[in-house]
């Protein structure tokens, strides 16, 4: 069998950086690609038409940043292999959340900076949350959001946020490095994450983690309520044991245990 040439992999293995490094910070431009792997403009600029040309990453407008495609949010959908995928994994046990709850339940992944929205079940109430199924929010303001960064390791949340710049959506939302490491440090503690008006003031959120084997966060489940009904340390002292039981299952089912 003909070995792949050396430039073959070369090229192989900087496209397989360049979509680590989408993965990571969600937002990448041509002149960060080429400072971070080290190549030249133009070098960065094929290696990011190959990654939109394969869905890895795509550009809304010319000369915007590239962020992450479908191809990769599919495989962070799919990294379960031993028994069910996290796509069937979190379908089967939001079901089960919602019943239990009554809140609408939802299924998050990192992107970036972001927490994307990737499954979503609204709750019964006439007054409820709705679907946050497509959604894109800053991390550091939501439940899920929090409850992954708060499972990485320090150099990998480093890697996010090079600047610690965070944006603010709300008056609530987190906005200082220090303040986020704390709440993060809290997070760890207890093992689950809350969002109190930080992406809406109408909105309270709880959200947990599903982490792999490594311990990397891979999704987190996460309940939203209208405040009034979430909004107080004793509802969410409540849920808590619920949405982390969720994650915990659906952990257990991309397991095969």
């Amino acid at each position: 069998m003909r070995k792949p040439e050396r430039g073959a992999i070369s090229s192989a293995a900087a496209v397989l950086a360049l979509v680590r490094l989408v993965a990571r910070r969600g937002s990448v431009t041509v002149t960060e690609v080429s400072r971070e792997l080290d190549v030249a403009v133009s070098t960065a600029h094929r290696l990011l038409a190959t990654c939109v040309r394969e869905g890895f990453a795509r550009q809304d407008h010319v000369g915007g940043p590239y962020t992450a495609g479908p191809a990769l949010h599919e495989l962070t959908l799919v990294v379960g292999s031993n028994a069910v995928s996290l796509r069937d994994a979190g379908a089967e046990v939001l079901a089960g959340l919602r019943e239990q709850v009554g809140e609408t339940v939802s299924l998050a992944i990192l992107e970036g900076r972001h927490t994307r929205f990737v499954q979503s079940l609204e709750g019964p109430h006439s007054v409820r949350v709705s679907s946050r199924l497509g959604l894109l929010m800053p991390a550091h303001c939501t439940s899920g959001g929090k409850a992954m960064l708060a499972a990485l390791t320090p150099a990998a949340l480093r890697d996010r946020y090079p600047s610690h710049h965070l944006e603010a959506t709300t008056g609530r939302s987190i906005s200082e490095w220090d303040a986020l490491e704390r709440e993060l440090g809290r997070i760890r503690r207890r093992g689950w994450a809350t969002n109190l008006g930080e992406t809406d003031p109408s909105v309270a959120a709880l959200g947990a983690a599903v982490l792999l084997g490594t311990g990397e966060p891979v999704a987190a489940v996460c309940v939203a309520a209208p405040m009034s009904r979430l909004g107080t340390a004793t509802r969410l002292r409540a849920l808590a044991p619920a949405v982390t039981a969720a994650a915990s299952l659906i952990q257990q089912r991309m397991r095969g245990s």
